[in-house]
């Protein structure tokens, strides 16, 4: 196949990120004691909190582990962080191992930020974050977020046994965290039609294995198709850059201490209808997806069948944050999103959050 030249207008710049991905079920332990050889390790630091401690044992048990560090903590406070680091210097560790969710994998990341340690990720939900090279630290209620490839993961292991202890509850909020990078990833600010390619894939992949997970929480297959979903959309996130939804996710996050996964499952469709109808060509995408013929409609059906996280309400977040929330989030949106976005916007679509509105009035 030939393409005129005087016509093209396919023009774009893909990074590839450097990573190793072992995936299969039942095989964790093998294959991290595989990698921690590969890696000539010999001090490694576990890192893993108090509710994964019975599974990292499991996982780590064919390795010697020199510390485990448990204090996990959601968004990733400096003052942890710090600690961390300390613990990883004061003996002398050469390679870290988080066991866990978004939150493990993040205060890995932030120890690999200073030490420059390799890191190798056993995710245990559907949050991505062992996919990326974006870092995210909060101080003093703001949440700071940066790309450094030292905090991507050298090796990320994926093993469908390891989330079959997590809630369907927990799973919906979690499979929706990543269907949010997918969706984020059709307009982000580095955007292009490969990192379109992975988050369509993604899109389907989480859409099929949710409901399955749903209809029976040990649908093995299901969870595979689960993670293989999440691994697409952290792929392509890390690619396309970090788009308005989680501009201001990391502001409720970070700011307001809601719950990660939950906040991203509640948000996605607010973001989705205010900016879909912008963006005519990436909504496509994502309808086609889905297997509906308009993007909103195919992620509010899937949600209505999963019984998703409904309003910001439902998780501490209230009517006097919004000023805030939407000042704060307004110097952090993307100059590539498809709409502009004024304070009157967001405090529309926050307001809307809150209180589980019919997203479709933000069109």
């Amino acid at each position: 196949m030939t393409i005129d030249s005087s016509t093209a207008t396919l023009e774009f710049e893909y990074i590839t990120l450097g990573q190793r991905v072992l995936f299969g079920t039942g095989k964790a332990a093998e294959h991290l004691a595989q990698e921690v050889q590969r890696l000539g390790a010999t001090r490694v630091m576990l890192i893993a909190g108090d509710m994964e401690q019975a599974m990292a044992e499991q996982v780590t048990a064919q390795i010697e582990v020199v510390v485990n560090y448990s204090n996990v903590v959601m968004h990733v406070p400096i003052e942890v962080a710090q600690d961390a680091r300390a613990v990883a210097r004061d003996n002398a560790i050469d390679v870290l191992v988080c066991v866990g969710g978004g939150s493990t994998t993040g205060l890995a990341k932030a120890v690999a930020l200073e030490t420059r340690l390799p890191i190798i990720a056993v995710p245990t939900t559907y949050a991505g974050s062992e996919a990326t090279n974006v870092w995210g630290l909060t101080e003093a209620s703001r949440k700071t977020t940066g790309v450094d490839d030292a905090v991507l993961p050298t090796t990320v292991i994926y093993d469908a046994d390891l989330t079959m202890s997590l809630p369907v509850e927990l799973s919906v909020a979690s499979g929706l965290n990543g269907m949010a990078h997918c969706i984020d990833s059709m307009w982000g600010p580095r955007a292009d039609p490969i990192n379109q390619a992975l988050a369509a894939e993604g899109i389907a992949a989480l859409s099929s294995g949710l409901p399955a997970i749903v209809n029976d929480p040990y649908d093995l297959a299901g969870r595979e198709r689960l993670l293989y979903g999440a691994y697409l959309s952290a792929v392509a996130f890390a690619s396309a850059g970090s788009g308005l939804h989680h501009k201001i996710c990391h502001v409720l996050g970070g700011t307001f201490d809601l719950p990660h996964a939950q906040t991203h499952a509640t948000v996605l469709a607010y973001v989705l209808a205010f900016n879909m109808d912008a963006a005519p060509q990436a909504s496509q995408r994502i309808a086609t997806a889905f297997g509906s013929t308009d993007a909103l409609a195919g992620l509010q059906n899937l949600r209505t069948a999963l019984d998703a996280p409904r309003k910001l309400a439902d998780y501490g977040f209230t009517a006097d944050g919004i000023a805030e929330a939407a000042e704060i989030t307004l110097d952090a949106v993307p100059a590539n999103n498809p709409r502009t976005v004024t304070i009157k916007d967001l405090t529309q679509l926050l307001t809307a959050a809150l209180e589980g509105s019919d997203p479709s009035v933000l069109r």
